[in-house]
């Protein structure tokens, strides 16, 4: 299996130590308190219980997060919100038979759809950890923190590049995991480190790059990170995101005729099991090698796309999304890097690494294609 703008080491070490700040609060000691206090996404202070027994969740895919740093990642679980299209019918067909206890526990509204606190209310979880990007309105968490039921915001999605880390030592904080959270965000320091640096001592040039986020999941064209959000990515490993050049937020659409007189150096396509049913670009588990060459292939071929010199000289590839909307973000930095600057980079080994984290900290190892390029025989 094969898998906007790059800022230098000083941009990077300030993104990444606005992060820390948060990460920091999240580790302050515990004392004997009645509660703990910690910062959440949103920047507020919440007092949790010394002793947390449960917590809820409104996005399935937390339990990525979660099966990271605990050996039994439902096992706090209060609710969840059954978004099995979010995860993959094989990630979920896996987490119940690894998992029994996942099958029955109660649902509460995802955030996708408006909060329903009557769910939230009925599963008394001490926390509820919510999406930055929607979750409950203010009022709402006023009246779950006086039922008792603390709120606390991560985010995987809406800014991840920044906000992994502090996300993922709040579940830890949360669970009791941080030693387990400690060591992976160590690993994925390292791994950016020697990216950021390996950039910082060469004289590199940025090539242009179209990243095409869900990938074929509506007929017209096209869904691209703007500036900040997944575009940091692209730029960390040296590439030049041209949906930064004229989307003011951190994604939107591209009109066709932009991209195609943008004329970019390298295609990226994004995209995951929910976007099957559309006739997307399919990745992720569940879908072999040959299944994610197939529908890239496919995608590539629209009007418009298969024009691209990207296109024709062979420089086409696929991501699935849920690399990039997680923590194992360092599997999806690694393969954009080879992209991009494939001889600066032909060392890198981002199936190497999956393995190593696979063995080393999943609960539930990420299986089927996360990355993949797509051969010569099969371009448009």
């Amino acid at each position: 299996m094969e898998g906007i703008l790059r800022i230098g080491t000083t941009a990077v070490v300030r993104a990444l130590a606005t992060g820390m700040l948060v990460v920091c609060s999240a580790l302050t000691p515990l004392t004997a308190a009645a509660g703990q206090e910690v910062t959440d996404l949103r920047g507020r202070t919440v007092t949790v219980p010394d002793n947390i027994d449960t917590i809820a969740i409104d996005d399935g895919r937390f339990l990525l997060a979660l099966s990271l740093i605990d050996p039994d990642p439902v096992s706090k679980l209060a609710a969840w919100p059954n978004d099995i299209n979010r995860l993959g019918e094989e990630f979920y067909q896996r987490t119940v038979a690894a998992f029994p206890a996942m099958k029955s526990l109660p649902v509460v509204s995802s955030s996708a759809e408006s909060f329903d606190m009557e769910s939230m209310l009925a599963a008394d979880p001490d926390v509820a950890v919510v999406s930055l990007s929607r979750g409950p309105t203010d009022d709402q968490v006023a009246m779950l923190q006086a039922s008792g039921i603390a709120v606390v915001f991560i985010d995987f999605f809406i800014d991840p590049f920044k906000h992994q880390a502090p996300s993922l030592e709040l579940l830890a904080r949360l669970t009791g995991n941080q030693p387990q959270a400690q060591a992976y965000l160590a690993l994925r320091e390292q791994h950016l480190a020697r990216i950021s640096q390996r950039l910082d001592e060469g004289d590199v040039s940025r090539p242009t790059v179209f990243m095409e986020a869900h990938a074929g999941i509506t007929q017209d064209c096209c869904f691209s990170p703007g500036n900040g959000g997944i575009g940091d990515y692209i730029a960390f490993v040296g590439g030049h995101n041209i949906g930064a050049d004229v989307l003011t937020k951190a994604s939107g659409k591209l009109n066709l005729e932009y991209i195609i007189a943008s004329d970019p150096d390298v295609y990226i396509a994004t995209g995951g099991p929910a976007l099957a049913k559309n006739g997307g670009l399919v990745m992720g588990g569940g879908y072999s090698v040959p299944d994610a060459q197939a529908a890239l292939s496919r995608v590539a071929s629209r009007h418009g796309i298969a024009d691209l010199s990207a296109v024709s000289q062979g420089r086409v590839h696929g991501l699935a999304h849920q690399l990039l909307n997680s923590p194992l973000d360092i599997v999806a930095v690694e393969a954009l890097a080879k992209w991009i600057h494939p001889r600066l980079f032909a060392d890198l080994d981002p199936a190497s690494t999956l393995q190593l984290i696979n063995e080393r900290f999943l609960a539930l190892p990420y299986t089927g294609t996360g990355w993949v390029d797509l051969p010569s025989s099969q371009h448009p």
